[in-house]
Protein backbone atom coordinates (compact mmCIF):
# COMPACT_ATOMS: atom_id res chain seq x y z
CA UNK A 1 0.00 0.00 0.00
CA UNK A 2 1.02 3.35 -1.21
CA UNK A 3 -0.14 7.07 -0.93
CA UNK A 4 1.85 9.46 -3.35
CA UNK A 5 2.74 12.84 -3.32
CA UNK A 6 3.54 15.80 -5.16
CA UNK A 7 5.31 19.15 -4.72
CA UNK A 8 5.70 22.25 -7.52
CA UNK A 9 7.51 24.72 -6.05
CA UNK A 10 8.92 27.90 -7.46
CA UNK A 11 12.57 25.67 -7.47
CA UNK A 12 12.08 22.15 -7.79
CA UNK A 13 9.72 19.33 -9.66
CA UNK A 14 8.79 16.45 -7.36
CA UNK A 15 6.34 13.52 -7.02
CA UNK A 16 7.03 10.65 -3.93
CA UNK A 17 5.53 7.56 -2.88
CA UNK A 18 5.11 6.50 0.82
CA UNK A 19 4.58 3.48 2.35
CA UNK A 20 4.15 4.16 5.94
CA UNK A 21 7.96 3.69 6.41
CA UNK A 22 9.75 3.61 3.44
CA UNK A 23 9.80 5.95 0.00
CA UNK A 24 10.89 7.32 -2.92
CA UNK A 25 11.22 10.64 -3.98
CA UNK A 26 11.54 11.85 -7.92
CA UNK A 27 12.22 15.67 -8.15
CA UNK A 28 13.58 17.48 -11.45
CA UNK A 29 15.78 21.12 -10.44
CA UNK A 30 13.65 24.18 -12.27
CA UNK A 31 15.82 25.53 -15.71
CA UNK A 32 17.40 28.85 -14.98
CA UNK A 33 19.63 30.91 -17.01
CA UNK A 34 23.40 31.11 -16.22
CA UNK A 35 23.17 34.36 -14.37
CA UNK A 36 19.67 34.67 -13.29
CA UNK A 37 18.18 34.37 -9.93
CA UNK A 38 15.10 32.21 -10.49
CA UNK A 39 12.08 32.26 -12.65
CA UNK A 40 8.80 33.59 -13.40
CA UNK A 41 5.71 32.15 -11.95
CA UNK A 42 4.68 31.87 -15.80
CA UNK A 43 7.88 30.48 -16.84
CA UNK A 44 7.72 28.04 -13.69
CA UNK A 45 4.39 26.54 -14.31
CA UNK A 46 5.39 25.60 -17.72
CA UNK A 47 8.47 24.10 -16.46
CA UNK A 48 6.39 21.95 -14.13
CA UNK A 49 4.06 21.11 -16.91
CA UNK A 50 6.99 19.50 -19.03
CA UNK A 51 9.01 18.07 -15.98
CA UNK A 52 6.01 15.86 -14.08
CA UNK A 53 5.31 13.61 -17.31
CA UNK A 54 9.13 12.32 -17.32
CA UNK A 55 9.44 12.45 -12.73
CA UNK A 56 5.98 10.36 -12.71
CA UNK A 57 6.84 7.47 -14.96
CA UNK A 58 9.79 6.78 -13.14
CA UNK A 59 8.07 6.59 -10.13
CA UNK A 60 5.15 4.49 -11.29
CA UNK A 61 7.32 2.09 -12.87
CA UNK A 62 7.59 0.55 -9.83
CA UNK A 63 4.31 1.92 -8.01
CA UNK A 64 1.39 -0.15 -8.92
CA UNK A 65 -2.13 1.96 -9.61
CA UNK A 66 -4.06 -0.58 -7.31
CA UNK A 67 -1.69 0.03 -4.26
CA UNK A 68 -2.26 3.56 -3.91
CA UNK A 69 -4.66 4.28 -1.53
CA UNK A 70 -4.20 8.23 -1.43
CA UNK A 71 -2.71 11.50 -2.51
CA UNK A 72 -1.12 14.37 -0.55
CA UNK A 73 -0.15 17.45 -2.78
CA UNK A 74 1.08 21.04 -1.55
CA UNK A 75 -0.93 23.73 -2.58
CA UNK A 76 0.46 26.81 -1.25
CA UNK A 77 3.80 27.94 0.18
CA UNK A 78 2.39 28.39 4.08
CA UNK A 79 -0.75 27.29 5.57
CA UNK A 80 -1.77 31.58 6.16
CA UNK A 81 -4.11 33.26 4.61
CA UNK A 82 -3.31 34.70 1.11
CA UNK A 83 -0.33 32.31 0.88
CA UNK A 84 -0.34 31.92 -2.64
CA UNK A 85 1.73 30.81 -5.87
CA UNK A 86 0.63 30.11 -9.36
CA UNK A 87 3.10 27.25 -9.53
CA UNK A 88 1.46 25.10 -6.86
CA UNK A 89 -1.79 24.83 -8.77
CA UNK A 90 0.31 22.11 -11.54
CA UNK A 91 0.53 19.80 -8.71
CA UNK A 92 -3.14 20.31 -7.89
CA UNK A 93 -4.19 19.41 -10.76
CA UNK A 94 -2.19 16.81 -11.48
CA UNK A 95 -3.45 15.17 -8.03
CA UNK A 96 -6.63 15.71 -8.12
CA UNK A 97 -6.89 14.05 -12.01
CA UNK A 98 -5.05 10.94 -10.05
CA UNK A 99 -7.55 11.14 -6.82
CA UNK A 100 -10.53 11.47 -9.24
CA UNK A 101 -9.90 8.76 -11.42
CA UNK A 102 -8.71 6.41 -8.47
CA UNK A 103 -11.39 7.44 -6.27
CA UNK A 104 -8.95 7.61 -3.85
CA UNK A 105 -8.67 10.80 -0.78
CA UNK A 106 -6.77 14.20 -1.52
CA UNK A 107 -5.48 15.75 1.22
CA UNK A 108 -4.38 19.20 0.27
CA UNK A 109 -1.49 20.75 2.93
CA UNK A 110 1.13 23.40 2.54
CA UNK A 111 4.72 23.57 1.12
CA UNK A 112 6.12 24.28 4.83
CA UNK A 113 3.95 21.85 6.55
CA UNK A 114 5.73 19.28 4.03
CA UNK A 115 9.48 20.04 4.64
CA UNK A 116 9.08 19.95 8.35
CA UNK A 117 7.55 16.35 7.98
CA UNK A 118 10.38 15.73 5.50
CA UNK A 119 12.88 16.65 7.93
CA UNK A 120 11.23 14.86 10.48
CA UNK A 121 11.01 11.24 8.84
CA UNK A 122 14.81 11.28 6.99
CA UNK A 123 15.78 12.06 10.71
CA UNK A 124 14.05 9.29 12.14
CA UNK A 125 11.82 11.44 14.48
CA UNK A 126 8.59 11.46 13.14
CA UNK A 127 7.73 11.52 16.93
CA UNK A 128 8.16 15.14 16.86
CA UNK A 129 5.29 15.46 14.58
CA UNK A 130 2.63 14.56 18.15
CA UNK A 131 4.38 17.65 19.85
CA UNK A 132 5.49 21.11 20.00
CA UNK A 133 8.93 22.13 18.31
CA UNK A 134 10.57 24.80 17.09
CA UNK A 135 11.60 24.58 13.24
CA UNK A 136 13.16 26.58 11.13
CA UNK A 137 12.70 26.83 7.68
CA UNK A 138 15.21 28.07 5.38
CA UNK A 139 15.08 28.17 1.88
CA UNK A 140 15.00 30.24 -1.40
CA UNK A 141 12.72 32.50 -0.27
CA UNK A 142 11.64 32.02 3.23
CA UNK A 143 13.81 32.18 6.58
CA UNK A 144 11.22 31.68 9.39
CA UNK A 145 11.48 30.50 12.76
CA UNK A 146 8.45 28.66 13.68
CA UNK A 147 6.87 27.00 16.73
CA UNK A 148 5.45 23.86 15.58
CA UNK A 149 2.29 22.36 17.65
CA UNK A 150 0.41 19.59 16.13
CA UNK A 151 -3.09 19.84 14.70
CA UNK A 152 -5.06 16.44 13.75
CA UNK A 153 -2.30 14.68 12.24
CA UNK A 154 -0.64 17.52 10.47
CA UNK A 155 0.76 20.47 12.07
CA UNK A 156 0.23 24.10 12.79
CA UNK A 157 3.53 26.14 12.09
CA UNK A 158 3.67 29.62 13.96
CA UNK A 159 6.35 32.19 13.17
CA UNK A 160 8.10 33.47 16.20
CA UNK A 161 11.16 34.51 14.42
CA UNK A 162 13.53 34.88 11.53
CA UNK A 163 14.68 37.56 8.82
CA UNK A 164 12.93 40.76 8.72
CA UNK A 165 14.15 41.33 4.70
CA UNK A 166 15.65 39.46 2.45
CA UNK A 167 15.97 35.45 3.01
CA UNK A 168 19.26 33.52 3.58
CA UNK A 169 18.64 31.38 0.19
CA UNK A 170 18.41 35.18 -1.39
CA UNK A 171 21.29 36.13 0.37
CA UNK A 172 23.41 32.85 -0.76
CA UNK A 173 22.10 32.78 -4.33
CA UNK A 174 22.95 36.56 -4.81
CA UNK A 175 26.31 35.76 -3.73
CA UNK A 176 26.67 32.68 -5.92
CA UNK A 177 25.13 35.39 -9.07
CA UNK A 178 28.32 37.75 -7.35
CA UNK A 179 30.55 34.55 -7.79
CA UNK A 180 29.35 33.79 -10.90
CA UNK A 181 28.23 30.36 -9.68
CA UNK A 182 24.91 28.25 -11.15
CA UNK A 183 21.32 29.31 -9.71
CA UNK A 184 20.65 27.84 -7.29
CA UNK A 185 23.65 28.39 -5.58
CA UNK A 186 23.56 26.70 -2.03
CA UNK A 187 25.36 23.53 -2.96
CA UNK A 188 28.48 25.48 -5.47
CA UNK A 189 28.92 27.97 -1.91
CA UNK A 190 28.79 24.98 0.25
CA UNK A 191 31.69 23.32 -2.09
CA UNK A 192 33.79 25.78 -1.85
CA UNK A 193 33.51 26.96 1.92
CA UNK A 194 35.32 23.48 2.74
CA UNK A 195 38.35 24.24 0.27
CA UNK A 196 38.80 27.41 3.23
CA UNK A 197 40.43 27.81 6.67
CA UNK A 198 39.14 31.55 7.48
CA UNK A 199 36.83 32.32 10.29
CA UNK A 200 36.02 36.32 9.47
CA UNK A 201 32.42 37.17 9.73
CA UNK A 202 29.91 39.91 10.29
CA UNK A 203 28.17 39.65 13.51
CA UNK A 204 24.36 40.18 12.58
CA UNK A 205 22.19 42.01 15.11
CA UNK A 206 19.73 39.59 16.72
CA UNK A 207 16.93 41.30 18.07
CA UNK A 208 15.24 38.93 20.21
CA UNK A 209 14.57 35.97 17.33
CA UNK A 210 14.61 38.47 14.37
CA UNK A 211 17.65 40.05 12.33
CA UNK A 212 18.10 41.37 9.07
CA UNK A 213 20.67 40.03 6.19
CA UNK A 214 20.34 42.59 3.80
CA UNK A 215 23.54 44.67 4.89
CA UNK A 216 24.99 41.25 5.06
CA UNK A 217 24.62 41.37 1.48
CA UNK A 218 26.33 44.61 1.52
CA UNK A 219 29.23 42.97 3.46
CA UNK A 220 29.77 40.05 1.04
CA UNK A 221 29.98 42.14 -2.25
CA UNK A 222 32.48 44.36 -0.22
CA UNK A 223 34.81 41.45 1.00
CA UNK A 224 34.73 39.78 -2.58
CA UNK A 225 36.53 43.42 -3.71
CA UNK A 226 38.61 43.48 -0.96
CA UNK A 227 40.27 39.86 -0.95
CA UNK A 228 39.21 38.90 -4.80
CA UNK A 229 38.48 35.07 -3.43
CA UNK A 230 35.50 33.42 -4.44
CA UNK A 231 36.05 30.22 -1.73
CA UNK A 232 36.68 33.04 1.12
CA UNK A 233 34.08 34.93 -0.28
CA UNK A 234 31.68 31.88 0.14
CA UNK A 235 32.55 31.02 3.47
CA UNK A 236 32.37 34.57 4.62
CA UNK A 237 28.65 34.34 3.97
CA UNK A 238 27.90 30.97 5.07
CA UNK A 239 29.27 31.83 8.33
CA UNK A 240 26.89 35.00 8.38
CA UNK A 241 23.87 33.34 8.28
CA UNK A 242 25.23 30.57 10.47
CA UNK A 243 25.91 33.24 13.35
CA UNK A 244 22.34 35.03 12.58
CA UNK A 245 20.36 31.65 13.02
CA UNK A 246 22.53 30.26 15.93
CA UNK A 247 21.74 33.63 17.91
CA UNK A 248 17.99 33.41 16.79
CA UNK A 249 18.36 30.23 18.03
CA UNK A 250 19.38 30.73 21.27
CA UNK A 251 17.07 33.22 21.84
CA UNK A 252 14.47 31.21 21.01
CA UNK A 253 15.23 28.12 23.41
CA UNK A 254 15.47 30.59 26.08
CA UNK A 255 11.56 31.80 25.37
CA UNK A 256 10.70 28.06 25.02
CA UNK A 257 12.93 25.78 27.36
CA UNK A 258 13.05 22.18 26.85
CA UNK A 259 11.81 22.49 23.15
CA UNK A 260 14.06 20.47 20.39
CA UNK A 261 14.36 22.69 17.21
CA UNK A 262 14.29 21.51 13.46
CA UNK A 263 16.43 22.56 10.55
CA UNK A 264 14.26 21.99 7.22
CA UNK A 265 14.30 23.93 3.87
CA UNK A 266 17.00 23.86 1.42
CA UNK A 267 19.51 26.07 3.26
CA UNK A 268 19.21 23.34 6.12
CA UNK A 269 21.39 21.25 3.49
CA UNK A 270 24.51 23.64 4.00
CA UNK A 271 27.22 21.97 6.06
CA UNK A 272 28.69 24.64 8.00
CA UNK A 273 25.44 25.67 8.67
CA UNK A 274 25.03 21.92 10.66
CA UNK A 275 28.92 22.30 12.13
CA UNK A 276 28.15 25.86 13.69
CA UNK A 277 25.23 25.21 15.06
CA UNK A 278 25.67 21.49 16.04
CA UNK A 279 26.34 23.05 19.53
CA UNK A 280 22.22 23.37 19.89
CA UNK A 281 21.89 19.94 19.49
CA UNK A 282 19.75 20.20 16.47
CA UNK A 283 17.65 17.87 14.47
CA UNK A 284 18.38 18.06 10.90
CA UNK A 285 17.37 16.07 7.93
CA UNK A 286 19.08 14.13 5.20
CA UNK A 287 20.59 16.48 3.05
CA UNK A 288 18.53 15.87 0.05
CA UNK A 289 15.07 15.91 2.42
CA UNK A 290 16.17 19.24 3.43
CA UNK A 291 15.79 20.88 -0.05
CA UNK A 292 12.38 20.60 -2.25
CA UNK A 293 10.57 17.91 -2.41
CA UNK A 294 7.50 15.86 -2.17
CA UNK A 295 8.66 13.49 0.28
CA UNK A 296 6.83 15.55 2.94
CA UNK A 297 3.76 15.48 1.51
CA UNK A 298 3.34 11.63 1.01
CA UNK A 299 4.04 11.46 4.70
CA UNK A 300 1.39 14.06 5.94
CA UNK A 301 -1.36 12.19 3.20
CA UNK A 302 -0.23 9.03 5.11
CA UNK A 303 -0.53 10.19 8.51
CA UNK A 304 -4.24 11.57 7.79
CA UNK A 305 -5.00 8.92 5.29
CA UNK A 306 -4.63 6.50 8.89
CA UNK A 307 -6.60 9.25 10.85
Amino acid sequence: MNVIGLDTSNYTTSIASFDGCNGVNCSKLLPVKQGELGLRQSDAVFAHIKGLPELSGRLFSHVEARDIRAVGVSTRPRAVEGSYMPCFMVGYTHAKLLSDSLHIPLFEVSHQQGHVAASLWSAGRLDLMDKPHLAWHLSGGTTELLLVEPEGKNVKCTKIGGTTDISAGQLIDRTGQLLELPFPSGKHLDALSQTTTGKELFKVKCTGMEFSLSGVQNKVQQFYVDHKNAAETAAYALRCVAFAVHKATENALQAYPGLEVVFSGGVASNSMLRQLTADLNPVFAQPQYSTDNAMGIAVLAWRMMEG
